[in-house]
């Protein structure tokens, strides 16, 4: 059977959205989002959730990598709506000691969350766009890497369009920073109109020269804040929030051979502000919200087959 189905569970995890969602050694860590509340941990064999220990502080809006069983945010937002304020440093879950730490610094003037993230076969951890002042002005086009051995931060050529709220994918040799919005284009004048600030151009990064380009077709459906994942060298944007009251469900597939997007399965529950993760050539998607903004939060947990 193909598409969404919802993944049943012994428990279940706390609601939440704006929240990380990532696979270590075969079990899922749902983590973050508003409010500062446990690690729920699933373990897909047993079909059990299990509760860890929760960040020292609030943590949103991040893309998470995975370093050496560890999970790493960066481009991360604490505090509340609408002047949420970007963190100073890497903040860094270790699931085998159950900790959270401080990591690397954040130099002062490349801080920002809702950024997209993204660990490269070259070993540094690569940011691009995100807002430096909440949701309140500020959506960038930087670009930049760490390298996680050493901190050393570098600052990269720009991307061609500044996002937030958007996540960064690599495919082979190139990066790709899609869908997304320019949430400060309103800068604080009128904060519904973040929603209908969409970026439906995609940015590909080229590894091998170094350099950005806008691709001919845009996204389908300009959202924001859905979860992306890569399965068999196509990228697969499920959800995420726009101008209407309703999050989506659709699920849009992009194949980097033919530049061109098309239409998957439908999630079972429209959700955004979440990530994906990928396990045993499957997507899965976890929390969120089912509506514009905040709420209503969600717990459920989907797998998507193809």
């Amino acid at each position: 059977m193909t598409g969404w189905t919802t993944v049943a569970g012994t428990g279940k995890p706390h609601a939440r959205h704006e929240n990380g969602f990532a696979e270590i050694a075969g079990k899922f860590y749902l983590f973050g989002g508003r409010k500062v509340q446990p690690v729920d941990v699933f373990d897909p064999d047993t079909g059990q959730w299990a509760t860890k220990s929760p960040p020292p502080m609030e943590i949103h809006h991040f893309q998470p990598v995975t370093i050496e069983q560890e999970l790493w945010l960066l481009g991360t937002m604490t505090g509340a709506f609408p002047r949420e304020v970007p963190l100073d440093c890497v903040f860094i879950y270790t699931p085998k000691t159950d900790t959270w730490r401080r990591g690397h610094p954040i130099p002062e003037s490349r801080r920002r969350g809702g950024a997209g993230c993204v660990l490269h076969s070259d070993g540094w951890i690569y940011v691009v766009g995100g807002i430096v002042d909440g949701h309140h002005s500020g959506t960038q086009a930087w670009f930049d890497r760490i390298n996680p051995i050493t901190g050393e931060w570098q600052i990269l050529p720009d991307a061609p369009h500044r996002r937030d709220h958007a996540p960064a994918l690599i495919v082979g040799e190139k990066l790709y920073y899609f869908a997304g919005r320019e949430t400060g284009r309103h800068n604080g004048t009128d904060y519904n109109a973040l929603f209908f600030a969409t970026v439906p151009e995609v940015d590909v990064f080229d590894f091998a020269s170094g350099t950005w380009s806008t691709l001919p077709d845009p996204i389908a459906i300009p959202t924001a804040a859905g979860g992306a994942g890569v399965l068999d060298g196509r990228i697969y944007y499920a959800g995420g929030e726009a101008g209407r009251a309703e999050a989506y469900s659709e699920t849009q597939v992009f194949d980097p051979v033919s530049g061109k997007w098309s239409l998957g399965a439908s999630l079972v529950c429209a959700r955004h502000g979440t990530n994906a993760l990928v396990f045993a050539g499957r997507l899965w998607i976890c929390a969120g919200s089912g509506a514009r903004g905040g709420e209503p939060e969600l717990t459920s947990m989907e797998r998507l087959d193809r």
